[in-house]
């Protein structure tokens, strides 16, 4: 069974925790966490580049001297690969990047980054964290109290929170969503990850239906 150190939403310390065994049972898979992060990276290219072929660029519709006696090979355009502006041979043109995973190797890539984030000690649990407003002030100082301020630090709410997102948005090096969002990616990505515990709660119940 894992544990994982529990603070107050104030930062305070408390017992540690037992980890939801559903979904921290010790199980880190590298080859799921590798095609989950490569499968996030590559559905994020836009695939939108582009380069003129000859028939794209504009201009050498005429030849640029005639056929033959001047000493010079024969052209018949100026817009040609070889020639300076020409068109481009074999450029990249918009294709789509987008790979497809199945749903059960997404879901053990994600657990096993969440895993191996417990069993190295990086994921850190608190209460409910209930920001009336945007406090950037607040969340800096709580990060400070957790030891992990000028880490990366994926935040993971339980359910969507304006005034936490809106808080961390500035604070360099933090990221925050909700729980059940995070990817392996983000995961892997973070140095720390800080979880509210009523996020682990809903994980281990939704876990066992």
């Amino acid at each position: 069974m894992l544990e994982a150190p529990r603070f107050s939403a104030a930062g305070e310390p408390q017992a540690a925790t037992a980890l939801p065994e559903p979904l921290f049972d010790g199980t880190v898979n590298e080859a799921a966490m590798h095609r989950a992060v490569v499968t996030y990276l590559a559905n994020q290219r836009q695939g939108t580049h582009q380069t003129k072929t000859r028939r794209y660029v504009t201009g050498g519709n005429q030849k640029p001297w005639r056929q033959k006696g001047t000493g010079r090979a024969r052209q018949g355009t100026t817009r040609a690969p070889h020639w300076r502006h020409g068109g481009v041979v074999f450029g990249p043109h918009p294709r789509s990047y987008r790979l497809g995973i199945p749903k059960k190797v997404r879901q053990l890539g994600r657990k096993s980054a969440l895993n191996a984030r417990a069993r190295e000690g990086n994921l850190l649990v608190v209460e409910t964290l209930a920001f009336e407003k945007p406090q950037t002030k607040r969340l800096v100082e709580l990060l400070g109290k957790l030891g992990v301020r000028g880490r990366k630090v994926l935040l993971l709410t339980a359910e969507t929170s304006p005034h936490v997102h809106r808080s961390g948005r500035n604070v360099p090096g933090v990221h925050v969503m909700r729980f059940a969002d995070a990817t392996a990616y983000e995961v892997l990505w973070a140095e720390t990850v800080v979880i509210e515990w009523p996020a682990l709660t809903g994980a281990g119940e939704a876990a066992h239906v």
